[in-house]
């Protein structure tokens, strides 16, 4: 009874840890395509334009993952919509390398109009890059 008892109340509290999962509406990665390898510990930031000003507010900061990957940008709420600002700041991950390479950061400027999951990644060289819309 005891053990019937803690599994019941071990898979209540999985269950609700679970429903308590943050979704986060947006995602990026690097791919180096010099190496054909992810581009791990890059600094990304995140920003919104504030349509009023014509601003742009830092919303998040955060490193690529050993994968190239930051998979929790902007966490899910009814305010999402707008045009962000994605900026990879490249400069020292070449420097790492100790490659010589053009851009000293990149910025994709993308806009959110619904409410789907964006995956925004880069592939990357030295002397280019590519964007597109992800899944």
């Amino acid at each position: 009874m005891k053990k019937m008892i803690l599994g019941l109340l071990l898979g209540l509290t999985l269950s609700f840890a679970h429903a308590q999962a943050p979704e986060y509406r947006l995602s990026s990665h690097i791919l180096d395509i010099s190496t054909g390898l992810p581009a791990e510990n890059v600094p990304v930031k995140l920003e919104k334009l504030n349509r009023d000003t014509n601003e742009w507010a830092l919303i998040d900061q955060k490193k690529t993952d050993k994968n190239g990957r930051i998979g929790n940008f902007l966490q899910e709420t009814k305010t999402d919509k707008g045009i962000y600002r994605l900026t990879f700041l490249i400069a020292d991950y070449f420097a790492g390398k100790d490659t010589k390479s053009f851009y000293p950061f990149i910025e994709v400027v993308f806009e959110i109009k619904d409410d789907n999951h964006y995956h925004v990644p880069i592939t990357l060289s030295p002397y280019g890059y590519s964007t597109y819309r992800g899944n």
